[in-house]
């Protein structure tokens, strides 16, 4: 799959390009970048209706996304080529999760994770796989 990045699209629409291709997946745009493994703060995140004009994006071209790409590799070449900081975020039931934890998932392990947890089963109750982002900090 191709993402446009120009300068008269709106976060939202680059939002809506990646999700149809990963519908147990988001991605939120900060202010600033963030190393592998490490989260965004809420504070820094940018409004999904403000144009790519209204910041600074390094070059306008097409981003091609791969289901065998890392989440990390993804955040990093939209960070490296574009200067646009994100982060993925992986559907948990009701939630939606920093994949943190898992940077080194590729994102369609991610998304297929996500919908496993996301999607009831035949009895009508959750899957029972553990989401390992939940479990962060736990020993």
């Amino acid at each position: 799959m191709t993402i446009r990045i120009n300068k008269t699209r709106t976060f939202k629409e680059i939002q809506q390009d990646f999700n149809s291709l990963f519908p147990f997946l988001k991605i939120e745009f900060f202010k600033r970048g963030h190393a592998v493994e490490e989260g965004s703060s809420a504070s820094k995140m940018i409004r999904n209706g403000q144009l790519l004009e209204e910041l600074t994006i390094r070059e306008e071209g097409q981003l091609e996304i791969q289901p065998s790409m890392t989440v990390a590799a993804f955040e990093q070449t939209l960070m490296n080529r574009f200067g646009i900081a994100a982060q993925v975020f992986r559907k948990s039931g009701n939630l939606w999760l920093e994949t943190t934890m898992t940077d080194q998932w590729s994102l369609g392990q991610q998304n297929e994770h996500g919908r496993e947890i996301s999607t009831p089963s035949e009895n009508g109750t959750k899957s029972p796989t553990p989401d390992f982002e939940l479990s962060r900090g736990e020993d």
